[in-house]
C-alpha cells in the first residue's frame, strides 16, 4: 500500500538535489503550484520551519522541469550569512565566475537573459530584503526568468504569488476505524517509513494504529516533528512517545502564546528532543550549529568535541544520526554531515544561552585557519585537483570563517591571513570578486601595519590589476610598498615586485614589465619560493616571447613547464603550456601550438578554469583555421564563446590575443560563408563544456547537439545588447564607437559577434530584431 501511495523518484533537472528518502503525497500542491508558475515570474512558498518547504519546492522544480529545458537551478541559501554576497552565491551556483570587476548580479542578467530559466532560492527568510531587491531586478531584467522562493514569509514584490504549505494530513484518532483508514493519510505514511527506517519491523498494525493516528494528530502533521518522533522508536515504545508527547504539550499550552500553535508543536518536540540527548550529546548538537553547509568528522572532532576524546566524538556523531538531529551526506570517497535549518537554528540558539558561541566559532575559524595553512603548503604538488574539490564542499564555511574575523573585534588580521592563504583557491575558481570583497572588508579594519597587510593589500591590488582596475591597483600596491618598506617583511618582496611588473604589464609598460618579472624571478630562486618561482618563469616566458624574443620566451615557459610537472603541478603548468601556444602560432611550429594547446586544456579541465578553457578552446580554433580546417574552426569559436559569456569577458579584453582571434575569426568566415560558418559556430556554441572539450580533444564523436535557438532566444550580453539598439537607431560602427568611446575595431568585433549569435547577415535583421524585442514593428516610435 505504502509504495503504491509514494510519489515516485524523477530523474535529476539541472541542479536539483536528489531526495535521500522517499517523498509522500502533496499531488494537489504541487499541481497547484505548477499551474502558479505558469502565471506568475515569482512565487514563495511559505510555512514555519519544519512544515516541508523545501522538499516541496525541489519536487515541483523536478516535475517542472521540461517547461524551462531542464535549465533549473537550486540556491541554497540558509548557509549564507553576508548579505553582500547573496549575487555571488547565485552567480557560482549558475558556474558563472566573473573576471571583470562587474557585478555579479549583472553577470547573471546577462548570462539568462531571455533564456527560459527556473531559479530556486531556498530558506530566504534571513535575508528576505536584499533577496526581493535581488529577484526584482533580475525579473526586470531577464524576461526568460521564473523565481521559486521558499521562505517563512513573502518576499513583498509586486506580481508575487505566494503559496502558504499546509502540514500533512492527520486523522482524528477518535474517530478513525482500521489500520487501512489510518493509511490513507499522509502524515501516517510519512511517519510508518521513517519509523520502519529506525525497526524494520515496525508497521501499522490493529493493535497501534490508534497510537499512530493521536501521534501525527498531535504533531499537526508537521514533517520534521513526525520524523524526529519516528527516530524517537530506537529508545521508547510507540506509547511511550505519545503519553510523553501530550504531557509536553499539556506544560506548553499555558505559555509562549504568541507562537502559532503549529511553532509551537514543532519547539516543543525539538526542545523534548534536546532533553532526550545525552549531556555530550547536547554539546555536540549546539556546537555543530555553528557549522554552514555540511561538515566532516574531523572538523566535528575539532570544533565540536570541546575537549571529548575523538572516539567519544564519533559516537556522539552516529547517535545524532540515530536522532535525526545530523543528516548523512556521501561525497565519493568522503562522509559529511548537515543539520536541517530548524535543528541548526535551535542548536545555535542552545549555544548562546551557554555562553559558548563566540568561542566556538572562534575554533570553527581555527579549523578552517588550519586547512588554509594545509592548502597554501600543499598546493604545489600532486594535490591540486583534490584540494579545489575539498575546498568547493568547505566554502560555505571558509565563508563563515571570514565573516568571524571581519565581525569580531580583533580578528580581522587573522581574516587576512585566511583569505591570503586561499589566494590559488580564489585564482583556480575565478571568484576574483568574492576575495577582493573580504579583503576590502578586513583590511578596512585591521588597520594597524602589520605583514598580513602588505600582503593583503599586495593580493588586493593583483587581483584588482586582472580585473581591469588599474586605478584601484596602483592605489592599492602603492600602499603595500609603503607599509612593507617600513616593515621589512622579506618573504613579500619579490611578490610586491611581481605585482608591479603585472601592472606594468597591462598599462603596456613591456619594458618595464621583463625587468622586474626578472627581478622577481631571482629573488624567489634565492627565497627557494617555488610557487613564486613557476609564476615568474610563466609571466616572464610569455612577455619576453611575444615582444622581441620568442626562442627566449619559448624556453623559459619549458622551464616553467618541466619544474612543475616534477612536481605533479596542475595550475601554473596549464597556463605555461598555454602561453607556449601563444608564441608558437605566429612564429613557430603549428604542431607544437596544437600539442601544447591540447594538453593545456585538458589540465584545465580537471581544475575548473573556465577563463583558461576558453583561452584554449579560441586558440585551438586559430589552429584549426591555419590548417584550413574552416568548419572545425568555426565550432571551437562558438564553443569558446559559451565560455567566455559565463566568465564575463571576451577576446577583445586582451591585447594582441584580439589579434590573432580577429585574423582567425575572418578567415575561417570569408573561407565558409556567413551562413555555413553561423551554422557550425551555433553548433559549437550549443555544445555542454564537457562535449566541447571532447570535441576539441577529439576523446570521441560528439552528438548532435539541440537546434539552435531562434533569433528572439539567442543571447546577447549586455554590451552587445546596448550596441544592437545603437545599430537599430542607424549608426555606423564608427558613430557606435564615438559615442561609447570604444575603438572602431571592437566596434565592428561586438557587432560580428551580434551576428553570428543572433544567426544573421545584415545589420537590417538586428534592426528588426531590436523592434521585435520591444514589440514594434522597425522604423516606429
Amino acid at each position: 500500500m505504502t509504495a503504491a501511495l509514494r510519489t515516485g523518484t524523477p530523474r535529476r533537472v539541472g541542479n536539483l538535489p536528489f531526495d535521500t528518502t522517499s517523498f509522500f503525497g502533496r499531488r494537489r500542491e504541487i499541481g497547484q503550484i505548477r499551474r502558479l508558475l505558469s502565471n506568475y515570474r515569482v512565487v514563495t512558498i511559505t510555512g514555519p520551519g519544519g512544515v516541508g518547504k523545501t522538499r516541496l519546492a525541489v519536487r515541483t522544480a523536478g516535475d517542472t522541469g521540461r517547461a524551462f529545458r531542464n535549465n533549473v537551478w537550486f540556491v541554497e541559501l540558509g548557509e549564507l550569512r553576508d548579505p553582500s554576497l547573496l549575487g555571488t552565491t547565485v552567480a557560482e551556483t549558475l558556474g558563472l565566475y566573473d573576471h571583470t570587476k562587474r557585478s555579479p548580479i549583472d553577470t547573471v542578467i546577462d548570462h539568462v537573459a531571455d533564456s527560459p530559466t527556473l531559479l530556486l532560492l531556498d530558506n530566504c527568510e534571513h535575508l528576505v530584503d536584499e533577496v526581493a531587491a535581488f529577484v526584482d531586478r533580475l525579473i526586470r531584467n531577464c524576461p526568460g526568468l521564473t523565481v521559486m522562493a521558499t521562505s517563512r514569509q513573502s518576499l513583498g514584490l509586486v506580481g508575487e504569488s505566494t503559496f502558504a504549505v499546509a502540514p500533512l494530513q492527520v486523522p482524528d484518532p477518535d474517530h478513525v476505524r482500521s489500520p487501512d483508514a489510518v493509511m490513507q493519510y499522509d502524515s501516517v505514511l510519512l511517519f510508518a517509513e521513517r519509523a520502519a527506517a529506525v525497526w524494520p519491523h515496525f508497521s501499522v498494525t490493529e493493535q497501534n494504529y490508534r497510537a499512530v493516528a493521536r501521534l501525527c494528530h498531535d504533531l499537526d502533521g508537521m514533517p520534521l516533528a513526525i520524523e524526529l518522533a519516528a527516530a524517537r522508536l530506537r529508545a521508547l515504545s510507540l506509547d511511550q512517545i505519545v503519553e510523553r508527547l501530550r504531557e509536553r504539550f499539556r506544560l506548553l499550552s499555558g505559555g509562549a502564546r504568541g507562537a502559532p500553535t503549529r511553532q509551537r508543536t514543532l519547539r516543543a518536540l525539538i526542545d523534548w528532543s534536546y532533553e532526550l540527548c545525552s549531556e555530550r550529546e547536547r554539546h555536540v548538537w549546539a556546537r555543530a550549529a555553528v557549522f554552514s553547509g555540511s561538515f566532516d568528522l574531523a572538523a566535528a572532532e575539532y570544533v565540536a568535541g570541546g575537549g571529548l576524546d575523538p572516539a567519544d566524538v564519533y559516537s556522539t556523531v552516529d547517535s545524532l544520526l540515530d536522532k535525526s538531529i545530523l543528516m548523512r551526506e556521501e561525497h565519493g570517497a568522503t562522509v559529511r554531515y548537515r543539520m536541517l535549518e530548524t535543528i541548526r537554528e535551535y542548536g545555535e540558539d542552545m549555544l548562546a544561552e551557554a555562553g559558548e558561541l563566540t568561542a566556538v566559532r572562534r575554533r570553527h575559524r581555527d579549523w578552517y585557519g588550519r586547512l588554509a595553512a594545509r592548502f597554501e603548503a600543499e598546493w604545489i604538488g600532486p594535490h591540486q585537483v583534490d584540494w579545489v574539490r575539498r575546498l568547493q564542499r568547505e566554502h560555505p564555511n571558509l565563508r563563515v570563517a571570514l565573516e568571524f574575523c571581519a565581525q569580531e573585534p580583533g580578528e580581522a588580521v587573522a581574516g587576512l591571513r585566511l583569505a591570503a592563504r586561499l589566494d590559488d583557491y580564489w585564482a583556480v575558481r575565478g571568484l576574483y570578486t568574492e576575495l577582493r570583497h573580504w579583503l576590502d572588508r578586513t583590511l578596512r579594519v585591521a588597520t594597524e601595519p602589520t605583514p598580513e597587510r602588505v600582503a593583503g593589500l599586495r593580493m588586493n591590488a593583483w587581483y584588482a590589476t586582472l580585473q581591469g582596475d588599474i586605478p584601484a591597483a596602483r592605489r592599492l600596491l602603492a600602499d603595500a610598498v609603503m607599509l612593507n618598506g617600513a616593515l621589512g617583511v622579506e618573504a613579500e618582496r619579490a611578490y610586491l615586485i611581481q605585482a608591479t611588473a603585472l601592472g606594468a604589464l597591462f598599462s603596456g609598460d613591456r619594458d618595464t614589465a621583463v625587468t622586474l618579472f626578472g627581478e622577481a624571478l631571482a629573488a624567489f630562486r634565492a627565497a627557494r619560493d617555488m610557487r613564486g618561482e613557476l609564476i615568474s618563469l610563466m609571466l616572464l616566458g610569455a612577455t619576453v616571447g611575444l615582444h622581441g624574443d620568442p626562442e627566449k620566451g619559448l624556453a623559459l615557459l619549458h622551464e616553467c613547464i618541466g619544474k612543475a610537472t616534477a612536481l605533479g603541478e596542475v595550475g601554473w603548468r596549464s597556463w605555461a603550456l598555454w602561453e607556449v601556444t601563444q608564441i608558437e602560432v605566429p612564429y613557430g611550429s603549428l604542431d607544437d601550438a596544437d600539442s601544447a594547446a591540447r594538453e593545456a586544456l585538458e589540465l584545465h579541465q580537471r581544475l575548473g578554469m573556465k577563463l583558461a578553457m576558453a583561452f584554449a578552446l579560441d586558440t585551438l580554433a586559430w589552429i584549426a583555421e591555419r590548417r584550413d580546417q574552416h568548419t572545425r574552426a568555426a565550432e571551437l569559436f562558438g564553443a569558446a564563446s559559451t565560455l567566455w559569456d559565463a566568465v564575463g569577458a571576451s577576446p577583445e579584453n586582451y591585447m594582441g590575443f584580439e589579434t590573432q582571434h580577429r585574423r582567425q575569426w575572418d578567415r575561417a568566415r570569408k573561407a565558409l560563408g556567413d551562413a555555413a560558418f553561423d551554422a557550425a559556430f551555433q553548433h559549437g556554441r550549443q555544445l555542454p563544456t564537457d562535449a566541447a572539450v571532447n570535441l576539441a580533444l577529439g576523446r570521441r564523436p560528439v552528438e548532435a547537439a539541440a537546434p539552435p535557438p531562434s533569433p528572439r532566444k539567442a543571447p546577447l550580453t549586455r554590451r552587445e545588447g546596448e550596441i544592437a539598439e545603437l545599430v537599430a537607431e542607424g549608426m555606423t560602427n564608427r558613430d557606435i564607437a564615438e559615442r561609447l568611446v570604444i575603438s572602431p575595431r571592437t566596434a565592428d568585433t561586438h557587432v560580428e559577434h551580434i551576428l553570428t549569435k543572433l544567426g544573421f547577415t545584415s545589420r537590417a535583421q538586428i534592426a528588426s530584431w531590436v523592434a521585435a524585442q520591444k514589440g514594434r514593428p522597425p522604423g516606429t516610435t
